[in-house]
């Protein structure tokens, strides 16, 4: 038995996805859930999204891409789908 304690936020149509651990995946799950709002995140951890990109920048997360447009078309290159022919 696993217990996840979980924060998620609700699709527009009212649904939320919780995502399992490995050893549950393939298997039937049962599911107690208590429902109640969860407390306003503080000022401190909402980050507007320039903020975020500001922080990737610090991090180096894209130091090696030399040519953008290069890299964004390489990234968005259609590939052949999982399950399809």
């Amino acid at each position: 038995m696993s217990k996840i304690t979980a924060i998620l936020e609700a699709d527009a149509d009212g649904t939320l996805h919780l995502p399992l651990p490995p050893e549950l995946r393939n298997a039937k799950v049962r599911v107690t859930a208590t429902l109640e709002a969860a407390p306003e995140t503080s000022t401190e951890e909402k980050r507007t999204p320039l903020e975020a990109l500001k922080e990737l920048r610090k991090l180096g997360t894209f130091k090696d891409i030399d040519d953008p447009v290069a890299w964004q078309r390489a990234q968005r290159r259609d590939r052949p789908l999982p399950g399809r022919d």
